[in-house]
């Protein structure tokens, strides 16, 4: 690990993560201060009249308990979303722009091995998807402890949180994988961050279209269960798991096309 490169990629980062950070943190307090019986009544009436709205945000889930409610208003697309987002940003950023711009030239030049370097990128993404989903965990616990004192079950929704950092770790190990893999920045860019749009979008098509659920089970991105993992289901914890391992695999895969690739800079 080269220590100034991991706080450079960080603070680079910086602004992105902190955008996504306030947008995560506005909907959570949001959804928190909604969780009023009253104003659930109304979003339920509202699910009724339009159902398949609520579906293709993958909200459809009726919610019963203050954990239930986060969980079907926030991890089905917000989330989700926020992590496929800075995954493209993170390749783009940390390998696309600097192999594109011939910023990485200097990098390269640099007496460092390449492997230490392409760890260090792989490290800086793993900890800015790492941030984002502590954030969106510390923001959810205080705005329910505030005002909903003693009835938010941790314990639960760290597991469900736990499964959605391996999520956010395998679209970012896919989009870096893709940038390292391919000579033309733009085109391994383009492929990795389509592929993850396109697994977010089966999964939402699954949820909408009758008969197409087996779509949804085509994504990787259904390995994914919040609801399995805050019940403890032992195939949501292997799904987890699976994204993980994949997570990591993809990783190395990029540091091992980033020490062999011939950079055209």
């Amino acid at each position: 690990m080269i220590s100034a490169l991991l706080a450079r990629s960080l603070r680079a980062s910086a602004a992105v993560l902190i955008a996504l950070a306030a947008v995560i943190a506005l909907y959570a307090v949001e959804v928190v201060y909604l969780y009023d019986p009253a104003v659930s009544e109304s979003l339920a009436l509202m699910q009724q009249a339009l159902p398949e709205l609520f579906e293709a945000f993958g909200m459809a889930n009726p919610a019963s308990t203050l954990l239930d409610f986060l969980i079907n208003y926030l991890y089905g697309f917000l989330l989700t979303a926020a992590l496929v987002l800075l995954a493209a940003y993170l390749a783009q950023r940390l390998v696309a722009g600097p192999a594109k711009d011939g910023s990485l030239a200097w990098l390269l030049a640099a007496p460092r091995r390449r492997a230490a370097i392409a760890g260090t990128l792989a490290l800086a993404a793993a900890l800015a998807v790492a941030l984002l989903v502590a954030v969106t965990a510390a923001v959810e616990a205080a705005a329910c402890e505030a005002l909903f004192p003693g009835e938010l079950d941790h314990a639960s929704l760290a597991r469900a949180n736990a499964g959605l950092l391996a999520l956010g770790l395998f679209a970012a190990a896919l989009c870096l994988a893709s940038a390292c893999a391919f000579q033309r920045p733009g085109l391994g860019l383009g492929v990795g961050a389509g592929a993850c749009a396109l697994f977010f979008v089966m999964g939402l098509s699954g949820t909408v279209g009758e008969g197409l659920a087996w779509v949804a089970d085509l994504s990787p991105f259904a390995l994914f269960d919040p609801y399995g993992l805050a019940a403890g289901q032992g195939d949501a914890v292997a799904g987890a798991v699976a994204l993980a391992v994949a997570a990591a695999a993809l990783f190395a895969a990029a540091i091992a096309c980033f020490c062999r690739r011939d950079f055209s800079l």
